[in-house]
């Protein structure tokens, strides 16, 4: 064996020479770098799924390449697969996002509220505007005491048609949200509402920045705390749902 290939095994033991040569899957190597700014990733199994919401909630506009972005038709296929596979007991699901399309971030947050396995959320650094929704869709929502969360009412970009009927849709559109939150949070629609409508915490708009506790007190957030917290939730509520399934039926015997 040559040395780099020795160099390659101690990395990585699943990183094996070809047979037919001692480049030890260095084209793997090269992905993991640059990709992941590592040489190997550690290979292992797991009865929980992480996603992460980061960036944009992208909707049916494409965003300009530059921007972070998270892409609605890449989530919910994955929640999806979560829901069906028989491996995976529960979802954690992370976010950091600035918000996004309104339809996309409902889209998301509706499948996970529907989910029949255990889903925990976790805030860290900020869910902002329909991260909002999302956060609160899990069974279990965590935030960190420093991440915040920004209330304000839904907007429109690009060009609008000033009549009466496209200021009733943005109003429907809002109380959707509102309402989503409400119903899967412990603050009421009409405290939600007044934090949207708020004036004079956010410089050039109308609406609240609730950090880490605040989010707690509120009724909108759970809990505060980290990923140790969220994980040590997510394994209690899977080894509940263990419990409760009942023993499965031997075979018949002559």
């Amino acid at each position: 064996m040559s040395e780099y290939a020795h160099l390659c095994n101690e990395i990585n033991p699943d990183l094996l020479p070809e047979e037919n040569g001692d480049t030890c899957s260095a084209e793997q190597e090269n992905e993991n770098l640059t990709d992941f700014g590592q040489l190997s990733l550690p290979a292992q199994q797991s009865n929980i799924h992480v996603i992460t919401i980061i960036g944009q909630v992208e909707g049916h506009l494409v965003m300009p390449s530059q921007n972070k972005a998270t892409k609605y038709e890449h989530i919910i296929p994955q929640l999806v697969a979560v829901e069906q596979s028989k491996e995976i007991e529960g979802l954690l699901v992370i976010l950091n996002t600035v918000g996004g399309d309104v339809e996309a971030g409902l889209a998301i947050a509706e499948i996970i509220a529907s989910m029949s396995k255990p889903t925990v959320s976790l805030v860290l650094g900020g869910g902002h505007s329909i991260g909002v929704p999302i956060a609160v869709a899990a069974d279990r929502s965590f935030i960190a005491s420093t991440a915040t969360m920004t209330i304000h009412p839904i907007r429109l970009t690009g060009m609008v048609v000033s009549v009466q009927q496209s200021f009733d849709y943005l109003e429907r559109m809002q109380e959707r949200v509102i309402n989503f939150v409400a119903e899967h949070s412990q603050i009421s629609a009409e405290k939600f509402k007044e934090m949207m409508m708020t004036i004079g915490e956010l410089a050039r708009d109308v609406g609240t920045v609730a950090v880490g506790k605040g989010a707690v007190e509120c009724g909108l957030i759970d809990q505060v705390g980290g990923l140790r917290d969220a994980m040590d939730y997510l394994k209690q509520r899977i080894e509940e749902n263990r419990s409760q399934q009942p023993p499965e039926k031997g075979g018949e015997q002559a």
